[in-house]
């Protein structure tokens, strides 16, 4: 059986000063549900597994669930819950024979059309941003706003997490578009306090079904 997709993910950023283990903890330590384990392309494979075993323990510790982005062999080897792809990885469809049947998948879409083909080959949820204007990753489009996130939500029935510039003052205008959860990086990372940061964002959404 799969694991549970909760509400809010909270994507690794390892460009910052603060420890991303140590963030990762403290979202853990209030209740997050879900961790992504993202790496920039200039970490090497192994850094990337060690990273990944650290943050699959501390999951499995807590009761959440643990995917990794873009690297699946790594998701693999770590035995994570499963994994996301963005445009320039595998396609879905060979995600999921790589992956297996019972994996979570994630699947970046930014339109109707992309999230559409995205669902039909397999994901289990669609990644859809920046739903605001966010600098944590480089070369991202326009935002998409409450309305483009509606679009999408729209068109398709597996859940859509949106993610770009989130805060939990935000939360409400993306749920009323129709999105199951939200991604955060810095609205956590950046945090004075991450596990108080992590608890607001919390609170601001409802609690997800069983799986």
């Amino acid at each position: 059986m799969a694991a549970p997709l909760g509400r809010l993910h909270l994507v690794t950023d390892v460009r910052r000063d603060r420890d991303p283990v140590a963030v990762v903890r403290a979202a853990l330590s209030v209740g997050v549900p879900v961790v992504q384990v993202r790496v920039p392309d200039h970490v090497c494979d192994l850094g990337a597994y060690h990273l990944g075993t650290l943050i699959v323990g501390l999951c499995r510790e807590a009761g959440a669930t643990c995917l990794i982005n873009d690297r699946l062999h790594i998701a693999l080897a770590v035995g994570a819950d499963g994994g996301h792809v963005g445009g320039d990885d595998l396609p879905v469809a060979a995600a999921r024979r790589v992956l297996g049947p019972d994996a979570i998948l994630g699947a970046t879409a930014r339109d109707p059309v992309t999230a559409r083909a995205a669902a039909a080959a397999g994901a289990t949820y669609l990644g859809v941003g920046p739903a605001f204007a966010t600098r944590t990753k480089d070369g991202l489009p326009d935002p998409l706003g409450a309305a483009g996130i509606a679009s999408v939500a729209a068109a398709v029935t597996v859940p859509v997490i949106a993610i770009g510039a989130v805060t939990a003052a935000r939360v409400p205008q993306l749920l009323a578009a129709g999105a199951y959860g939200v991604a955060v990086v810095t609205a956590v990372s950046d945090a004075p306090d991450p596990a108080a940061a992590a608890a607001e964002l919390l609170a601001a959404l409802p609690v997800a079904e069983p799986a």
